[in-house]
């Protein structure tokens, strides 16, 4: 059975066979012993994007008391769902998402990471929790990379239109609807709107 570690655009984890393009966790462990998730789906703010592989690392999943593995079907999923590029093995892609931010002046040059996860993870782990609720928009204001919801799915925005997600890729490009619930934070999209580019699937293009 597939574990229950795969996000979609809304931070929310499913057990599903489809693993993706990218890992991640969310600042430590919150699973069991016996590999089911304990009531709180994270652990810290420190919710990040790794790569599949690194410097030949490799260990079983979900291990007793280590960090808890995440995977994402892209970049742009990840975002969606309150993470953001890991300094360690994504470096390029952390520095050039931290330099959007502060070139749109949202992030001072001197800023601590910490600066980030608090508008990113920070932002969704209240809607998790049903303590806040999603910024209704219109879709159209949206960056592309961005996701929204309408009629209780996940819509990416692109340059040409909106893509329907799933965990096995993207839809056709349809119009967008007058109005949706915005899923990336909202500092993630200051940084897309800042030029920032995350990888998407290959759905994405098609």
């Amino acid at each position: 059975m597939p574990l229950q570690n795969r996000v979609d655009p809304f931070g929310i984890l499913h057990a599903v066979p489809d693993r993706g393009l990218f890992m991640g966790n969310r600042g430590g462990c919150f699973h069991r012993d016996d590999q089911t998730l304990k009531d709180r789906h994270w652990a810290s703010r420190q919710w990040i994007i790794c790569v599949l592989e690194f410097k030949g690392r490799r260990r079983p999943l979900m291990q007793p008391g280590l960090y808890t593995e995440l995977f994402f079907l892209d970049e742009a999923t990840a975002l969606a769902g309150g993470h953001r590029p890991c300094f360690e093995c994504r470096r390029a892609e952390a520095t050039a998402f931290r330099s959007a931010l502060v070139s749109a002046g949202k992030l001072a040059p001197g800023d601590l990471v910490a600066a980030i996860d608090a508008h990113t993870a920070g932002e969704l782990q209240p809607v998790l929790q049903g303590a806040a609720e999603r910024e209704t928009v219109d879709p159209t204001s949206l960056p592309d990379g961005a996701f929204y919801a309408h009629a209780g799915e996940a819509y990416l925005k692109t340059a040409q239109g909106a893509r329907r997600w799933s965990f096995q890729g993207y839809g056709p490009a349809g119009a967008l609807p007058a109005s949706g619930q915005r899923l990336t934070p909202r500092l993630t999209c200051d940084a897309l709107r800042a030029g920032y580019r995350p990888m998407l699937h290959a759905s994405a293009e098609a």
